[in-house]
């Protein structure tokens, strides 16, 4: 009888043993799962911002050529505005010059 005791101790012990090790490696193989579903994040997070460095890089590149543009046309303009008072004086000064013209109001 004492033996049965025994035994079923043992067989106790063991079950025991053999859960807490199944509960352990269990446990070890959810924190790599874990683990390795973070790196992914890490690295998708990675690509993101690498995309969101290029999107705002283009959006600088736009905003420098759209100001370079601007300064053009402002130049442009300047210059027409310049040829039209030229063009202002060129006429003035054939009226002035056009014995047929009455300059005198």
């Amino acid at each position: 009888m004492v033996a049965v005791i025994i035994v079923c101790c043992v067989a106790v012990v063991l079950i025991a043993v053999t859960v807490t090790v199944m509960a352990r490696r269990r446990a070890d193989v959810h924190r790599e799962e874990r683990r390795n579903e973070a790196a992914i994040t890490r690295e998708q997070a990675r690509t993101q911002e690498l995309k969101a460095r290029a999107q705002a890089a283009e959006a600088d590149e736009r905003a420098a050529r759209a100001r370079r543009e601007q300064a053009v046309a402002e130049q442009q303009s300047q210059a027409a505005r310049q040829a039209q008072a030229v063009a202002q004086d060129l006429r003035t000064r054939a009226d002035d010059v056009d014995p047929d013209v009455d300059t005198e109001d």
